[in-house]
């Protein structure tokens, strides 16, 4: 049995996929269960599983593979808005443990909604809670002091 994650099957060339573009540490290809058509994933050939786990070169890499999708993409679906998204960890909703950012062409009435759609069960927004703010700043500070 393999240790190897979907996506290094991937680009090994194990399994199939459609390609939308290729640099030097990184693959962008269709996704097979799109949230909207043209729904791409970007993945640096490194495989770990956290964005935290790539170098700055690597991640910069990566997200020079996130612009040229969107270009591409942008051109495929005539829209400049997409969202992009990294799910980093399972308890971000990670299901392959291999890190890849999603990039999905936007157009108007295409069914997306907000980020904050995504949390239905969080407090409306209303007030923002400096305190709270200012707290976990304070605290990112001290660690980084």
């Amino acid at each position: 049995m393999s240790d190897q994650t979907l996506f290094e099957k991937i680009l090994s060339g194990e399994l199939p996929s459609h390609e939308i573009g290729r640099g030097n540490n990184w693959y962008a290809f269709l996704d097979i269960f799109p949230r909207r058509e043209g729904h791409t994933l970007v993945v640096p050939h490194k495989a770990v599983n956290r964005l935290s786990q790539l170098s700055d070169q690597e991640i910069a890499g990566l997200f020079s593979g996130v612009k040229d999708a969107q270009q591409k993409l942008g051109k495929i679906f005539s829209t400049r808005d997409f969202t992009i998204c990294i799910h980093d960890g399972p308890l971000a909703g990670q299901e392959v443990p291999h890190v890849h950012v999603h990039v999905i062409p936007r157009t108007k009435g295409d069914g997306g909604l907000t980020l904050m759609s995504m949390w239905p069960k969080t407090k409306p927004v209303g007030e923002p809670d400096y305190a709270n703010l200012a707290k976990i700043s304070e605290h990112v500070a001290e660690l980084t002091s």
